[in-house]
């Protein structure tokens, strides 16, 4: 029974603590707000949205706050991870995403590419490397060269490039809180206070539905 009321009084004092931020956050300075908000994934669901660039050292260096804290969001948020594509290498690392998707590799996958890619000096630029590297993380290498090329690869990721439009980004990391809000690192004042910033703007939405 203690605790019970233990884990109620915390995620009371969470609540009103995200409240409490959303109030102080400032338009323009904590975040942007877009000038056309941006349809989502889940009409019921308050959506975030990360786009990142594997190649990216500010991605990188957020994965870990952002794995952690998706872990702990309630039912009512849908979190959704985009690779931005500005041609180049970029579009080379959207589609090894979308390809790892699609054979539903674990975060596992996705965090050694991220180290091979700034930890390792591997870079990960030409079909033959990504398609041996994948293949010694236990992708079947003859299921992810089909997949690589399917028409659902490419759905996602000419989708992916007119969200990245539509949520005007420039630079990544970035996030997009329920289509309507969009902030960074700096924006938000640092790594750790960029989960705190996603939480306050996903509270600000909670009450306006």
């Amino acid at each position: 029974m203690r605790t019970l009321l233990f884990s109620a009084l915390l995620a009371l004092g969470s609540l009103t603590s995200h409240h409490a931020m959303a109030d102080n956050l400032i338009a323009g300075q904590h975040y942007a707000v877009l000038n056309n908000p941006v349809t989502t994934s889940q009409a019921d669901k308050i959506e975030v949205v990360e786009l990142f660039w594997y190649g990216c050292p500010h991605c990188y260096q957020l994965e870990p706050t952002i794995n952690n804290w998706k872990k702990e969001l309630p039912e009512d948020v849908n979190f959704v991870k985009i690779p931005a594509m500005f041609g180049g290498i970029w579009n080379l690392h959207g589609q090894l995403f979308y390809t790892l998707q699609a054979l539903k590799a674990d975060d596992s996958v996705h965090d050694a590419i991220f180290k091979a890619l700034h930890e390792q000096n591997r870079r990960l630029a030409s079909l033959p490397e990504i398609t041996t590297f994948v293949a010694g993380l236990g992708i079947d290498k003859a299921d992810f060269e089909k997949t690589w090329n399917s028409f659902g690869v490419k759905s996602q990721l000419e989708k992916a490039k007119k969200l990245a439009v539509a949520y005007q980004v420039s630079g990544v990391p970035a996030l997009v809180v329920n289509g309507k809000y969009r902030f960074d690192i700096g924006m938000a004042g640092g790594l750790q206070e960029t989960a705190s910033v996603a939480d306050a703007l996903i509270a600000k939405e909670r009450d306006a539905q």
